[in-house]
């Protein structure tokens, strides 16, 4: 009986932590957008960065010495191409598209975490899994040629640049795999905020960051939407990731996938965000792409 309540409290756990997790990054587009609201996309992404490498510092501090040497340029890529230029490439996407279409194309990651593995690492690919990929890109290719009147025109450019975000995803994840697979997620993500945090700061710094800070009406605001995007949607998202897998599986916490996207779109739609069926096409052709892919063995 005792054993049964245990595995009940922690299925329990489970589910609320998924859904924790999935308003976290689900909600990270709309604070995208609001931050956009006074400062520039590059201003928005180290602001992001900055506050998400202060957050990790005590861990940075515990695990710094225990590193390997050989390691730190694996930890730097990891920094820059999984978390910098993502972050800046988002903010200036969503320049031009609504916060939840980037919800939708954030989904694109795990397809291409699975296509640079094989491209890259050798990893074997199977019929379903290709097929998968197929449908998912399909879906993606699809959302770039929707207009803003949700009819087909011209692509628009600034989808590729989340597509170029999901890229950098999928090679940062693949390099942890491969290099870094030892160390925990956790370690490594504030390792990689630590490398990047200084660049981050001098980069903020050169720009008219405090002058807008000390002039643009509504400037704090959006810094404090900033700032709970970088704690919150990126330091403190990984740990709750990472609770979850030791929890349950990678399976279960993958799911996350599907559900950020809907949450963005909630939050696009309370903003007055405009949506076509052929968005929502779209992200049904990624999902189940997803879908098969994660079901192949």
């Amino acid at each position: 009986m005792l054993k049964e309540s245990i595995r009940e409290s922690e299925q329990i756990q489970s589910w609320i932590l998924l859904i924790i997790l999935s308003l976290i990054w689900g909600s990270s587009f709309i604070l995208i957008k609001k931050g956009l609201d006074v400062f520039s996309p590059v201003q928005v992404g180290t602001i992001r960065m900055s506050f998400a490498f202060l957050f990790m510092v005590p861990f940075v501090i515990k695990n710094f010495k225990n590193i390997p040497k050989e390691k730190w340029k694996y930890i730097i890529f990891t920094g820059i191409v999984g978390n910098l230029i993502p972050a800046i490439l988002f903010s200036v996407a969503q320049t031009n598209i609504e916060s939840s279409l980037s919800g939708i194309l954030n989904a694109l990651s795990p397809l291409f975490t699975l296509l640079i593995a094989v491209l890259l690492f050798k990893y074997k690919i199977r019929f379903w899994q290709t097929f998968g990929l197929l449908i998912g890109f399909i879906g993606s290719i699809g959302l770039s040629f929707v207009n803003t009147k949700g009819g087909m025109g011209n692509m628009n450019v600034y989808i590729l640049l989340i597509v170029l975000a999901t890229i950098c995803y999928g090679i940062s994840l693949n390099v942890i795999k491969e290099y870094l697979n030892e160390i925990s997620s956790i370690i490594i993500t504030a390792l990689a905020l630590f490398s990047i945090g200084p660049l981050s700061l001098l980069i903020l710094f050169s720009t008219d960051f405090f002058q807008k800070l000390s002039k643009a009406p509504g400037a704090y605001q959006s810094l404090g939407f900033i700032a709970i995007l970088g704690v919150f949607g990126t330091a403190i998202g990984l740990v709750l990731y990472t609770r979850l897998v030791q929890m349950t599986t990678a399976v279960f916490a993958s799911s996350v996938t599907y559900m950020i996207p809907l949450v963005a779109i909630l939050w696009g739609l309370f903003d007055n965000e405009k949506l076509y069926p052929l968005h929502f096409a779209g992200m049904f052709l990624i999902l189940l792409g997803i879908y098969i892919v994660n079901r192949t063995k």
